[in-house]
């Protein structure tokens, strides 16, 4: 990943909410359960996961929207265009959606996760897979292969 990809851009659809990352993410992904299904209208979401003080939202408020719970899915309070999400019990870091970064031609999933609900026809070309999410103990070596890759 270049260095320009240590801080890029983001917004949602209609351009009213912006925001700014400056790291490069720790881990891609794609989600293939069920609630992304629902929520992208899609077979799958994207996402990248950076440190949350490397997180800034420069213009607007997102809403919370998806579930109302300890995982907080924001949106875009006008589009409805999904942002990014603050997972429970994870404060410290931001899973922002892919393809809301200004550059996500070069957000490649990594891992794929619930690959036991994904559509049978879809495809991402992640690296690695995983039936539900991955175990917490595999998370270290996961995020050392994506950052030596």
């Amino acid at each position: 990943m270049s260095e320009d990809l240590i801080k890029t851009q983001g917004q949602c659809r209609c351009g009213q909410v912006t925001f700014a990352v400056s790291a490069k993410p720790m881990i891609t992904m794609a989600c293939h359960c069920t609630g992304c299904q629902k929520m992208t209208a899609s077979a799958f979401s994207l996402s990248s996961l950076f440190p949350a003080e490397a997180f800034t939202v420069t213009a607007g408020e997102p809403v919370i929207g998806g579930l109302h719970g300890a995982t907080r899915h924001y949106f875009c309070g006008h589009c409805l265009s999904w942002l990014f999400t603050r997972p429970e019990g994870m404060d410290a870091f931001v899973n922002v959606r892919s393809v809301m970064l200004d550059d996500a031609q070069h957000y490649q999933p990594f891992i794929e996760t619930y690959t036991d609900e994904k559509l049978q026809w879809a495809a991402t070309g992640a690296k690695h897979s995983f039936s539900k999410f991955p175990p917490q103990e595999s998370f270290p070596q996961l995020l050392a292969d994506y950052a030596a890759r």
